[in-house]
């Protein structure tokens, strides 16, 4: 048995996979997180050792979102302690003087500006120390020389160093880099420290992989030391398993839309290939590892809806979370959220008792809805659908970013909808944006914790370079030689056998502040590296410079090992086949009560077909057909929506 578990705002999801038996639990999201992971591990496993558990955590990036990182001290080259807070002087909203950078990380004070071989300063204070030096890319023996003396002095101080942490050139990125990782390391450490503890405790897993946010697996301790690495850890999974399931279909340009309970995550899929990045913001912060392109925005289940100072109605970014939870949950909440509106909608059925632990108290969300309806001056029907179609409007303009901002036509992909909350407003966001259709994949509910199980175990490594003809390539493939036995001993010391190794290289116009990773081997040549540049910088941009001279500034590695779990391995068992449906009143995004049937997923069998008003329920995840929409049930088991 191997096990996934993704933990997310409001629950956390958890799938195993035994001799091709797939079984699924979804708990309320604890607090420590570790607590509901062990306890959803001992329910599936019967208390007997698994073979390995693949884990999705938020813990890094709730610590940076809420602050909670480490004291952290920051050594660097005398003159650049302030360089931090510089950054590069641009402002985050060109038309907002209200819109700041947040705050860095490292107080003023704990700045300490150094020329290479001056004496450690005092860090016995700080829990954890970032040492970024200038040149540092490039020669790490200073680094390493003042790594050995805090060592020396605070032996319980965590030590990050920027030529292991982002060991590239722009001194700011890779610094902020840098503090990124040594400010969330004991938070991040400590949480899995723990979590290694309650299950050997147990004897419950054999080994522990950590989801990292390029959309492959490292090991626990290697987590523990770059946790800048898995601030995306769980919404990577959905994306992994989105593109698996969007290969099955045959279905080449998707957006993944992963609508849990405090947020909702969209992804580029194009050409059958996941949008990785090499340099994100992370809450206002840039952070120079890969992760998979997603963009977030706090629209979820659980986001509540209010009023503003102008008086209009907006839901989101803040969420009830698993405690209270939505009022709907009967756990003390009073402030109206989506999955209120849902309930008072009637698509989410008024007695269900949601991922088998949470019972819908539907009277408390009328409630809820009644007092901000008071408020508006509306009717609680109005105030529901008005959420809805917010939370919707937000939801289409995450998935614009991903798409039309990068240069894709949303109207030529579909929609993979999952998470809890996905297949209740896929339809509606897909059609604002015109797309093709929209894709249900089956276990939606729980779906990112099974792309855990689809994801490889990767290692990725970078080296900064400049080369501008020909004649330097071999320096390029030098360097990415050197590279590959690196990300090759790293997977083959966390276990694994390496199955294939990818190259890039950053390129860019001469003079050009931004470059592309561009896709590489050893065996091509300078003119095969300036039209792969200049295809990707016409999709991306909508022009080429032909003839213009290019550079090369970066080459990276990444080295992939065998996957836990194939699709394959979720195929399931087929429908029951016996007939449970029944009619409930739902209203539809027009406003009017309609007469909806109501399915359980596991009696639609492959081909069957159902025309909307309609409301598909499963055990983690519920999907809504407004009047007209039409889904057939593909041969692995998805919905196909069209309208």
């Amino acid at each position: 048995m191997i096990i996934g578990a993704d933990v997310g705002g409001t629950f956390t999801d958890v799938v195993s996979v035994e001799n091709g038996v797939l079984r699924t639990a979804k708990l309320p999201t604890s607090s420590p997180q570790s607590t509901a992971v062990t306890d959803a591990v001992r329910q599936l496993s019967g208390g007997e050792t698994i073979k390995a558990l693949v884990h999705g955590t938020t813990v890094a990036t709730n610590a940076l979102l809420e602050r909670r990182g480490a004291h952290t001290m920051l050594i660097t080259n005398r003159g650049f302690e302030d360089l931090l807070e510089i950054g590069r002087q641009d402002r985050p909203s060109l038309y907002d003087p209200f819109d700041d950078r947040p705050q860095p990380l490292v107080d003023r004070a704990d700045r300490f500006g150094i020329t290479p071989g001056d004496p450690l300063p005092d860090v016995t204070a700080a829990a954890s120390v970032a040492i970024v030096m200038v040149e540092g890319h490039v020669d790490a023996s200073a680094e390493q020389h003042y790594r050995e003396l805090v060592e020396a002095a605070a032996p319980d101080v965590s030590v990050s160093l920027s030529s292991r942490v982002s060991p590239e050139f722009r001194e700011f990125e890779r610094l902020s880099t840098t503090v990124l990782n040594a400010y969330l390391t004991p938070p991040t450490a400590g949480y899995l420290a723990d979590l290694a503890d309650e299950l050997a405790a147990g004897r419950l897993v054999s080994s522990v992989a950590v989801m990292r946010s390029s959309g492959g697996l490292m090991a626990i301790r290697d987590a523990a030391a770059l946790p800048a690495a898995v601030l995306l850890s769980g919404p990577a999974g959905g994306a992994v398993a989105a593109a698996a399931v969007a290969g099955e279909l045959g279905y080449r340009s998707i957006i993944s839309f992963d609508m849990g309970g405090t947020s909702t995550d969209v992804c580029l899929i194009d050409d059958g290939v996941i949008d990785v990045s090499y340099e994100r913001s992370i809450d206002g912060y840039p952070c120079r590892l890969p992760s998979v392109g997603i963009h977030t925005v706090g629209a979820g289940g659980g986001s509540i809806a209010w009023i503003d100072a102008g008086g209009a109605l907006r839901v989101g970014p803040h969420s009830a979370g698993a405690q209270p939870g939505p009022a709907s949950y009967g756990k003390g909440g009073r402030l109206p959220t989506v999955t209120d509106a849902n309930v008072v909608l009637g698509r989410i059925d008024p007695g269900a008792t949601l991922g088998g632990s949470v019972s819908i108290a539907p009277n408390r969300a009328v409630e809820a809805m009644g007092d901000l309806g008071a408020r508006l001056g509306l009717p609680v029907p109005e105030v529901a659908l008005g959420i809805c179609r917010i939370a919707e409007e937000v939801m289409a303009g995450a998935a614009r970013t991903v798409s039309v901002d990068q240069g894709a036509d949303p109207g030529r992909a579909h929609l993979m909808a999952f998470g809890g909350a996905g297949g209740l407003h896929a339809t509606a966001v897909a059609r604002l944006l015109g797309m093709a259709g929209v894709i249900i994949p089956r276990h939606a509910g729980v779906f990112s914790a099974l792309g855990l199980l689809l994801a490889p175990p990767r290692a990725d490594e970078a080296s900064s370079i400049l080369v501008d003809s020909s004649e330097g390539l071999d320096d390029v493939r030098s360097r990415a030689a050197s590279l590959i036995a690196s990300t090759t001993a790293e997977i083959v010391s966390s276990g694994h056998r390496p199955t294939r190794t990818e190259l890039w290289v950053d390129v860019r116009y001469v003079g050009q502040a931004h470059e592309v990773a561009v896709p590489w081997n050893l065996h091509q040549t300078f003119d095969d590296i300036i039209e792969g540049f200049e295809s990707i910088h016409m999709r991306r941009n909508g022009f080429k410079r032909e003839g213009d001279p290019i550079e090369i500034v970066t080459v990276r590695a990444a080295t992939f090992g065998p996957s836990p779990a194939t699709i394959d391995a979720f195929a399931g068992p087929g429908p029951e086949g016996t007939s449970r449906r029944y009619h409930r009143t739902v209203r539809s995004a027009a406003g009017t009560e309609v007469e909806a049937v109501v399915v359980p997923r596991d009696e639609l069998a492959v081909g069957a077909s159902l025309v909307g008003p309609a409301v598909i329920e499963e055990a983690e995840a519920t999907t809504f057909l407004d009047v007209g929409e039409r889904c057939v049930v593909a041969p692995n088991g998805a919905l196909e929506v069209t309208w």
